[in-house]
């Protein structure tokens, strides 16, 4: 009962300054979350053994370069082309059961391309359209919030096949779905509340429908892809910043992977339109 209490509290805690730097303005956003990139870079190192300190260099120009300055967008979709393929390599890795051993110039390639550039899509994602929409962000927290909670209850109550079993022996098949399609209820709703109240702003239903899939599905496989680098560390959580819940990477696993793809599709949604 007390650690279920400990959890709710920290869990809360967490949600309560999340949502505050998101409404409260465009620089304390990008603040709180540089913040989260050094705790989660520093985790991410300890989790794989490279220790680097110029990575926290190289986040802190990032974050300023792209996101605070945003100097250059040609140098943003280069760095976004390069993320999203290293996403997909780490995919492609999950259905290899060896354990892979990462040389240091590997290492160096994932933490820029999968931490480092990762925060930088996440804090670009309320100002896709050139103007801070803070909806949009706290949208997509909810919709993975809501993904998350609704698979471990289909899946805790129906769950009868595995999904990465190899992997992460609790996801289920019927999981995964029971979060999609709560995610994508929940866009409904997300849509027709931005759309009362931040009409200017709003995105339609079709974008925020999309964005429940990607979110759901590449959220599913960030998750996984932490899981399998901290089977292949022998650990069971990123750090203990977050009592009952792990370290900031354990939260930030999901969102983090598909931000990066979700930027993409937003940019493929305003580009048609």
């Amino acid at each position: 009962m007390r650690e279920l209490t400990v959890r709710a509290l920290s869990g809360f805690l967490y949600v309560i300054i999340l949502l505050f730097s998101i409404f409260y303005s465009e620089k304390w956003y990008i603040l709180l979350f540089l913040l989260f990139g050094i705790i989660t870079l520093r985790e991410f190192l300890r989790l794989i053994g490279f220790q680097f300190w110029y990575t926290y260099l190289i986040l802190i120009g990032f974050v300023l370069f792209f996101s605070y300055f945003k100097i250059s967008k040609p140098a943003t979709l280069v760095l976004l082309a390069f993320t999203v393929c290293t996403g997909l390599y780490l995919m492609k890795n999950l259905f290899s059961e060896k354990i892979r051993k990462y040389n240091k110039l590997q290492k160096l390639h994932i933490t820029i391309f999968y931490i480092i550039a990762s925060f930088v899509f996440l804090t670009l994602l309320p100002t896709h359209g050139d103007e801070f929409s803070p909806y949009t962000v706290a949208g997509l927290f909810v919709l993975i919030w809501t993904n998350d909670t609704f698979a471990y209850i289909v899946g805790k109550s129906f769950g009868r096949h595995k999904l990465f079993p190899s992997i992460s022996p609790k996801k289920t098949i019927e999981g995964f779905f029971g979060g999609l399609v709560f995610a994508c209820i929940a866009s409904f709703f997300i849509y027709k509340f931005t759309d009362k109240y931040t009409p200017t702003h709003s995105l339609n239903f079709n974008i925020w429908l999309s964005l429940a899939v990607v979110m759901s599905t590449l959220g599913t496989f960030g998750d996984l892809i932490e899981s399998k680098l901290k089977r292949e560390a022998g650990v069971k959580d990123s750090g203990t910043l977050m009592p009952g819940h792990g370290g900031l990477y354990d939260r930030l696993d999901s969102i983090l992977f598909a931000s990066p793809f979700i930027y993409l599709v937003l940019i493929l949604f305003e580009y048609v339109s």
